[in-house]
Formats: structure tokens, sequence, C-alpha cells
């Protein structure tokens, strides 16, 4: 589980008054299994060098807090290429605000193996992975706030889940790599590294992708089958492609898309496809104040329904017809994240750093049409504790004018329009591998101003321990 690209709850994850049509462009899935055949091909092109694969040499990651190897097991599989490891996350909040009062828990014991094939037999840069995870508790979103950004991004249905599995050939001295596997978007795309010092699930997977994607996209904790392709031809410029199955979960009768997959092994491939696309600039790398620029969108090829007429061009609000069915569903995203100010003689990027998103999607298909987030972050700043860290952001989400304008169709005494949210965390590593997290939030208008739920605000804290 990657700090920076966590995604929402299951609260945020429904599908938002639109469905797909399975039925639909089954020739676009076709031509995009038809990738999936490329980048196979792929994996018998010659590489170059090897990627590190994850394992190293004594089995045990540098970013375990407790260096278990009962009998060297850890190490003897780390010689055969193979790498095992976890983490244990366990979080307490408190609200005040919202549609209920309260406190809750709720942890994700996280484990995973990967492989360095060249030693298993197999060829130079190909490496494996997969992860898996045990989740518990409860979430306070669900249960006492009702925010379009969930208040962790731990926070999922009750399950144990397989989450990613996958292979990735890297070839060309690593300035190009394809894998392929049951994948998550939310581990590459879409993210900014200021926003993984947050909690707040927004922050990775944002609200727009978590509500205007059909289950949510392909984002923790349902993974798809996919292939993702990625090009550095240096290390300024960066390219990659990813297309994915386009809903992660198969429809069944349980309106939760967790349900309807619930331990991760549905591989679906028959949904219309997902395709993302991402590039990013980054200047100044070897200078004292790097940064990077991303823009990037996706494509989601199945139909949608139109959030106020039906297909005649008539109310929803007054005709309870489904709305009427629009091809396609986009968005385009920027990004950026630039160091400000370097802490003197620190050889890593440590200092004050500042980043923002700013993303938007078709306001007549979809419940959110614009989101944007920003803040600023503090790392390495007090003598002797180089690997803490202070942030403060600001995220907002915008609720489409059509859908406005079918709460004001229906009769609704205020209709939705924004919900917002500031954030403050501090990261304090207690040893290397075991960090603590307070945690402030202060949601405004949980749910877009809905009648009866106010706003929230939010205390708790968070420890990450890797083994």
């Amino acid at each position: 589980m990657r700090k920076t690209q966590i995604a929402p709850s299951d609260l945020a994850r429904s599908r938002s008054g639109h469905e797909l049509n399975r039925g639909a462009y089954r020739a676009s899935l076709s031509k995009a299994m038809g990738a999936l055949a490329v980048a196979m091909a792929l994996f018998a092109l010659p590489a170059e060098a090897r990627a590190d694969c994850d394992v190293t040499d004594t089995g045990i990651p540098d970013d375990a807090a407790f260096k278990l190897d009962a009998g060297g097991v850890r190490q003897g599989l780390a010689r055969a290429g193979i790498g095992i490891g976890g983490y244990y996350y366990g979080e307490t909040f408190y609200n005040w605000g919202g549609f209920d009062q309260g406190g809750e828990y709720d942890g994700v014991l996280e484990l995973y193996i990967n492989a360095d094939m060249k030693k298993l037999g197999f060829w130079r840069g190909l490496c494996f992975h997969a992860n898996g995870y045990q989740i518990h508790g409860n979430s306070i979103t669900a249960a006492n706030i009702g925010s379009l950004m969930p208040v962790s991004n731990l926070e999922a249905t009750d399950a144990t889940r397989l989450f990613e599995l996958w292979f990735q050939q890297t070839m060309f001295n690593e300035k190009l790599s394809v894998r392929i596997g049951q994948l998550a978007a939310d581990e590459e795309f879409v993210t900014s590294d200021g926003g993984g010092y947050f909690l707040n699930g927004t922050w990775g997977w944002p609200s727009i992708t978590a509500a205007d994607l059909p289950s949510g996209g392909p984002a923790y904790p349902l993974a798809t089958p996919g292939v993702r392709v990625a090009i550095n031809p240096n290390e300024r410029l960066g390219l990659m492609i990813g297309v994915y199955n386009g809903d992660p979960a198969p429809a069944c009768a349980n309106e939760d898309p967790q349900r309807c997959n619930d331990h991760g092994l549905d591989f679906e491939l028959d949904d219309d496809p997902l395709l993302m696309v991402e590039g990013v600039y980054r200047y100044n790398q070897k200078g004292r104040l790097p940064g990077a620029v991303k823009i990037g969108g996706w494509d989601h090829f199945g139909t949608f329904q139109d959030q106020r007429f039906d297909s005649g061009g008539a109310l929803i609000a007054v005709t309870a017809n489904d709305g009427r069915p629009l091809d396609h569903n986009w968005g385009l995203y920027g990004i950026i994240d630039q160091l400000v100010w370097r802490v003197p003689g620190s050889e890593e990027t440590k200092g004050v750093g500042i980043f923002a998103r700013f993303v938007g999607a078709p306001q007549d298909r979809n419940l959110i049409d614009f989101y944007a987030d920003g803040g600023v972050t503090f790392t390495g700043m007090i003598p002797g504790r180089p690997d803490d860290a202070f942030a403060v952001g600001f995220a907002y989400t915008n609720i489409s004018d059509r859908v406005s304008a079918f709460d004001v169709d229906f009769g609704e005494p205020v209709p939705r329009n924004y919900e917002a949210l500031i954030e403050i965390c501090y990261t304090y590593q207690i040893n290397p591998g075991w960090s603590l997290q307070p945690n402030f939030q202060y949601i405004f208008q949980p749910g877009g101003n809905v009648a009866g739920v106010e706003d929230a605000t939010v205390v708790g804290a968070r420890t990450t321990i890797g083994f």
C-alpha cells in the first residue's frame, strides 16, 4: 500500500447515479485486450538491465521496523529471488458534526511478495508482485459523516482480499517497462508527491474519479485486469499509458461494489475498457529546487446516463425514467510538485514543498465535474529528525451543475453544490519503519450540502509498522 496512492472509502465508491451498459462497446474491449497480447509479446524482448524487483539481499525490506526472520527463511528466499513482507496500519478517529458523532477504529494488514524472475530461471528484467489485505474495523465516513472525501484512505468494507497481482518487464536500460495482470490505477496515475503526507482518501485517488467511474474505478481496494506501459527516455520526460477493464466489480444485487467482488478474485474482462494516459516533465532534478509537472486524462468507453434529462429530453425528476444514455466518460488533469526551499546541506530533497492538482470531467454525466487540491509540506525541518513531516492542505469537490439542477427539479430546499476539506497532518518517525501520524480535518458540507448533515471536525491518529 503506497502512501501516495490509496483510494477513497466504500461510501465514495458508489456508481453515483449512472450505470455501465455492459452490452456496449465490446469491440473496444477486444482492441484493449489486443494491447495485452502485444504487451505479452514484449516480454520476449532482450532486456539490457534488470530492475531490483524490490528484493533486498537479506530478504528484509529497508523500511522494516521489525526485522523478523525466523530460521533465516526470508534470507533463504531472497537468495532465490523472492522477497516477502508486510505492513500494519491502525488508526482511530473521532468526529463532531456530520450526521452522527462518535469514534471509530479501522485497520489494514497488508502482506506482499516480490520476485526477481531472473533468479527463478526466467529472463532479466522480469519481476513479479502480489499483495493482499485483511481489512477490519469501521469507516467513520460511512458511520458518522457521509462525505465524498473519506476521512481515511484505508476505509473499505471488511474483507480479506487479493489486491494486485502482476508481472513487469523492464527493458532498454529501464527506459521502458510493461506491467500486466491485476492492476490498480491509483498506484501510479493522478498522484502528487505532496498529497502522500495526508490521511484523507482524496489526496490519493481523488473524489472525482472515485465518484465518476464505475465502482470507483481500479483503485484500493478493487484492482482489475489491465496493462500499463511506461516510457522514460531520460530523467526529464515520462509517459504512462494504462488500459484496464472498466469496472472492477461484477454486477450483483448488493449496492456496495466491494461486496460484489468481496475477495478480489473476480478477474472481470467483459466490461468496456478504461484508458488512462499521463505525461510528466521533471525539471531541475539535479539542482537545488527540483519540480515536476504532470498532464493526464482518462476515457471510459462505456455508456453513462445524463444526470437530469431522460431519452425524450424530459426531466428525470418528473418522469422517473433513466437518464439519457451518453457514450464515453472522460476527464483531464494537471499536477505540479515543487520544492521551494531546501534544508541547507540536505542530500535528499528535504525542505518546503508546494503541490496542486486540478481535475475536470463533463458535468452532464457525472456527480462531480471539477476537483482541486493543494498544500504545503515541510520535511526534514527538525534537526536530527530528517524523516518527520508536517503538511497542510485544502481540497475542493464541486457537484456538477446538472446534479444541482436535478436537486431543484426534485424539490430539494437546498441543492448540492460543493464539499471542501482542510487537513493538517504530522508524521513522526518513531524509528525506521514505524511512524505515528496525528491528524486534524475539517470537512465543509459533507456530501456536497446534504440536508441534516453538518460540517464535521475530525481528530485522530494512525500508526504504520513495516515488517
